[in-house]
Formats: structure tokens, C-alpha cells, sequence
């Protein structure tokens, strides 16, 4: 509500807002804003319903039942739903949608095993790469070593270490 004041010119000029409002609104600081408790009867965000396939054919198959007058409208006011979305979903039914709407959308499920077999191919690779440089060192080693044993049957060291030159 606004405060109203005469400003002495012959018009008048608002003062300030007034927090008036039924219970269960939201609390408002000084300033106006939230004090962040939100109203319980608000929705923050409205969602659109979804219905199962096993759910549309439950609420067709009890419709499908009902023989005297007002038995389907105490079902629609029951489970909240309107006469159009029966016949759209009988018409879904003869079409047999809603069997294939039963199956989950999106993406099928990857197999655990695809993730666990490239797991293990990497690690096979990495084995790979690590026994390679492991053979390359065996081979270097072996080459120092055949080295080292030409120098000392040539004659070419002597007993304390040092070369002949």
C-alpha cells in the first residue's frame, strides 16, 4: 500500500510503500527485500507433468471399466487429469505409441564392459611402453658391458683404472 502526502502545490507525492500482505507471504527486510523464506505455497518454478506409458494405460484400462454415468469423471477429478488427455492417450494406444513410449528416451546404457576394456587397453599400452624402454636399457646395458669387456681384454686399462695414454 502507499503512503500518500499532500506536497502543497495541489499535488500529491508518494512517501513511501507500506508492507502489508497476508499470512504466508514472504518476510521483507527494511528495504524490501526477501529475508529468504520462501512462501510454502508457491511453487518456485511450475513443471510440466509427465506421464508414464504404464500409468496412461492403468488410467485407460479403469476408464475402460467404468459403465455408469459420472464413474469417469470421479476418475479424471481423482487423478487430476482432463477428458482430452484420454483420448489423446487412446489414440496413442491404438497407434501403439505407448509401447514404444515405455521404452527410456535418450541415449541407450553403455555397457560397463566397453569402459572396462578400454581401461584395459590402455593399460596394456602403457606395459607395452614400459617393457620397450626396459628392453632399450637391457640392450644399452649390454652393449656398455661388451664394451667395457673388449677394453679390458686389449689390454687397454690398466690395473688401477686409467687408460695407457
Amino acid at each position: 500500500m502507499l503512503d500518500w502526502k499532500n506536497n502543497g502545490t495541489g499535488g500529491q507525492q508518494v512517501i513511501g510503500r507500506t508492507l502489508e500482505g497476508a499470512v504466508g507471504d514472504r518476510k521483507r527486510t527494511a528495504d524490501g527485500r526477501d529475508a529468504g523464506v520462501p512462501d510454502p505455497e508457491l511453487v518456485e518454478r511450475p513443471r510440466r507433468r509427465r506421464f508414464t506409458a504404464s500409468y496412461k494405460l492403468e488410467v485407460l484400462r479403469e476408464a475402460d471399466t467404468c459403465s455408469k454415468p459420472g464413474e469417469i469423471g470421479a476418475l479424471l477429478r481423482r487423478e487430476g487429469l482432463y477428458t482430452s488427455h484420454l483420448s489423446a492417450w487412446r489414440k496413442q494406444r491404438d497407434r501403439g505409441a505407448l509401447h514404444a513410449l515405455s521404452k527410456s528416451r535418450g541415449r541407450p546404457k553403455a555397457d560397463p564392459r566397453d569402459g572396462q576394456i578400454v581401461r584395459l587397453r590402455r593399460r596394456a599400452e602403457r606395459a607395452e611402453a614400459g617393457l620397450a624402454k626396459a628392453r632399450r636399457v637391457i640392450e644399452l646395458q649390454g652393449n656398455v658391458s661388451a664394451l667395457l669387456e673388449e677394453l679390458l681384454q686389449d689390454g687397454g686399462a690398466t690395473r688401477d683404472g686409467s687408460g695407457g695414454r
